[in-house]
Order: structure tokens, then sequence, then C-alpha cells
């Protein structure tokens, strides 16, 4: 959907009392990703991801991030180990030759991806239950032939608790599989990007997340993860085809310094640089989880 159809949808929303996506991760994030669930909150993951900066976001309204109140306690230490984690160690997790599959991705994953997909983000944790994760885009020419990195292992968050391959609102788990990516907006204008792009005030996260680092910024520039919604919308938009139940609002989006309430986030300058390098004629996809699930 081009950004015209998509903006008079948000403004009959609006008109109808209904409250954007975006602000529901302000208020307490409820998309079932990076969003906490509140009585007043529209969490991008409606209630997923918290932390700050995505559908699901981490804007909870309150101190806890993703996890909403006491959420700062709710990581048991892991995202304290997590933060030790050496930049070689994570470089390590993802080989730098190219194949025709992408590294650590084994035949079932490979399965889910369209043989007219020509990039191709990796994200990539250590176990189902880490909260860092390594990022990288790769490229191809058509399928079947190698897959070559496009950019530098970039260091990531996913959701408080990890990976998990059936995503339900607010598990505090980032979903596992191969998802395709359409549409992008944020609350800063275009950086260039060849994706339909959604500037909105209403990408606006409050709060603060797990480890009581704010969220304002997480949401300057995301781009739609495609679990649980329609393609070719705002990342705004609030319908979840498979229901509520399975959360949604799941973007990646910029980093706040903790994990995510079901979302992906990487620094600003890294999104601003992927948003310019993604492609829709590639046919572009995230193929993302924790290691042992990737190499299925």
């Amino acid at each position: 959907m081009s950004l015209p159809s998509v903006r008079p949808r948000l403004r009959r929303a609006l008109r109808g009392g209904q409250r954007p996506a975006a602000a529901l991760l302000v208020g307490g994030l409820l998309l079932a990703g990076c969003g906490t669930a509140g009585p007043a909150s529209v969490h991008h993951d409606a209630a997923g991801d918290k932390s700050a900066g995505s559908p699901e976001s981490d804007a909870d309204g309150g101190r806890g991030g993703h996890g909403g109140q006491g959420a700062q306690s709710s990581d048991d230490g892991k995202g304290n180990a997590n933060r030790s984690e050496t930049r070689s160690a994570l470089t390590a997790r993802i080989p730098d030759q190219s194949a025709p599959t992408l590294p650590g991705v084994g035949p079932l994953m490979t399965g889910e991806i369209s043989p007219s997909t020509r990039q191709a983000v990796l994200v990539t944790g250590a176990d189902s239950d880490t909260n860092t994760a390594t990022f990288r885009l790769y490229e191809r020419d058509s399928a079947g032939s190698p897959w070559r990195p496009v950019t530098d292992v970039w260091r990531a968050h996913n959701a408080l608790h990890g990976w998990t391959r059936h995503h339900m609102m607010d598990d505090r788990r980032s979903p596992v599989g191969v998802f395709s990516l359409t549409d992008a907006g944020g609350k800063l204008t275009d950086p260039g990007t060849r994706m339909p792009y959604d500037h909105s005030f209403h990408f606006t996260a409050y709060g603060y997340g797990f480890h009581g680092e704010p969220l304002s910024g997480a949401f300057d520039y995301v781009v739609a993860i495609n679990y649980n919604r329609d393609p070719g919308t705002s990342p705004l938009d609030k319908d979840k085809p498979m229901g509520d139940a399975r959360g949604g609002g799941i973007w990646i989006h910029v980093d706040h310094g903790g994990p995510t309430q079901g979302c992906v986030s990487i620094s600003k300058d890294h999104i601003r640089k992927l948003l310019r390098l993604l492609d829709p004629a590639s046919h572009p996809v995230v193929v993302m989880g924790d290691a042992a699930s990737l190499a299925r």
C-alpha cells in the first residue's frame, strides 16, 4: 500500500477515536512485540516488545520498559551478562564466507525463503533465552546463487526472554521465522529508503526500558516485520490476521540500550543504512531466531 493510501486510513482511525499503533507503543506498547500491556497503551506488539522502539515496543509508559512495572528485575541478570559479550564473540557467530545458504541456517528454515528473495537480514541469537543477537544483511543474484554479506556484523537486541517458535502477546520473546519486509516509517523524515515510508509523529516512544534506559527515539526509524500483520500497510496499522492473542507490532527499530518486548533493535546509524539498502524489488526478508532454531 502506498503512503497516500495509508494516511487516509490513519486519519479515519483518529476520527473514530482509535489510537494509532505507534501511540500504543508509547502508552504500553500493546501490539505484541515491543509494547507493554497497559490499560491505555498501544505497544506495537500489543504486548510484545515493550522496551523501546517497536510496535510491541518497549515503550510502556513506565519504568521497566518491556516488562512494565518491575521489568528491570525480571531479566534474572541475563541482560547484564549479555552486555558483557565481546564484539569478537558476536562476530564469530556469522562466518564471512559466501554460500548458497545463509550461514547457520538449515534446510527447513532455508525452505521458507522464497526463490524470488534476493535480500535477507539474518538475526541470530546464541540460544533461546538470550536477548542480544547479531544482525547482518545478505544479498544474492538469484535463487541458488551464493549469499554475499552486504554489511558488517551489527550488534542487536531482541526480546527480554529470548526467542520462541510460537509467539504470544506479552511472552516477551521474539518470534522465530522468516518474515517479509515491505513497509517502513518513523518519527523522523525518510532517510532515503525505496520502501513505502510513513512519516508520522505517532512513532513516538515514552517511558523506560527493562534496565531503566529511556525509550525516547526508539521509533525514529522502524521497519515492520511481517509477523501477524497485513503487508503493504503502515507499521502503525493495528490489524492482526492471526488475532490479538498472537501479538504483533514486531519491528526493527532504533536500539535503546536494552532488551525489547519482541522487536529487534539496532543502532540509529545502522537502521538508517539498512533503510537505504533494502529494495522492495529484491523481496527482502528477515530470518530471525536462536542459533538452534535457525539450524533446523
